[in-house]
């Protein structure tokens, strides 16, 4: 009974979140041409949707901004964890991790108007690329900071100190020891900063400017004029390729713990 129950719940739960993934596909097929009445089916707004070069140029700045912020966010974020875990005085580490959890939650509103007062006032910068990719990086460094933590935590320390009394360095214990036990850490923290980047709208609002937009600042400002079914069409391809990603990281991964475990056998 509790095993119907859980999976009831769970088929409740999934149809909740792919129902409107699935009726946004079936709809970039419409041959009405809006999201009213389905009419049949047509390729039509795929075919608009590739001749778009001006979506398709949002795109791309939506991916360039994500990987630099991304990247970048990833490399403090990690060296800020590492520096927390390590401090020495238990009041100083208690403090900063709050301080990072008050910017995980505060509204993106709230962040993306501190954003643009700060770049329009105290430190005065033309709103574009620069000030969207600084942004990006500002709130996903939290994010990479909590992921990183935790397998932070699983490290002994006996192998620093055993690195140390066998003559390596500082840098070089966090180079050959610390970084590659919390690799994977640090790679979920970069996908997740990258996701949080490629998702950003509130944020990004603020402060992009000059010409310089994004994806979700442009489907914005479209859906205020009406629905476009290339919207959904692009939607729909972009959840295929994340689909795509996350089927081919799973079965990479799978197929590296079977390999390991054919090793220990």
């Amino acid at each position: 009974m509790k095993d119907s129950f859980s999976r009831l719940y769970l088929g409740l739960v999934l149809i909740i979140l792919y129902f409107p993934l699935v009726f946004l596909a079936v709809y970039s097929f419409n041959q009405a041409g809006t999201m009213n009445q389905f009419e049949g089916w047509t390729m039509e707004h795929y075919i608009n949707l590739l001749a778009d070069q001006r979506l398709w140029l949002f795109v791309l700045n939506t991916f360039i901004v994500a990987l630099i912020a991304a990247t970048i966010a990833t490399i403090i974020g990690t060296f800020g964890a590492i520096y927390i875990h390590y401090l020495k005085k238990k009041n100083h580490q208690s403090i900063l991790l709050q301080l990072n959890n008050v910017l995980l939650v505060t509204p993106d509103v709230l962040m993306g108007a501190s954003f643009l007062v700060l770049f329009s006032t105290v430190i005065p910068l033309t709103l574009g690329f620069g000030t969207v990719v600084l942004a990006h990086i500002a709130f996903s460094v939290p994010i990479v900071v909590l992921i990183v933590l935790p397998r932070l935590k699983e490290l002994p320390d006996s192998l620093i100190d055993a690195a140390l009394d066998l003559g390596a360095s500082y840098p070089q214990a966090l180079w050959r020891i610390v970084l590659p036990s919390i690799a994977k850490g640090i790679r979920a923290g970069f996908f997740m900063a990258l996701t949080y980047s490629l998702d950003d709208f509130a944020v990004t609002f603020f402060v992009t400017g000059n010409g310089f937009s994004t994806l979700s600042v442009e489907i914005y400002s479209r859906a205020r004029q009406g629905v476009s079914l290339e919207i959904n069409a692009l939607s729909t391809l972009i959840f295929l390729v994340t689909l795509c990603l996350v089927l081919g990281y799973y079965f990479l991964e799978t197929s590296r713990i079977k390999r390991k475990e054919g090793l220990i056998k």
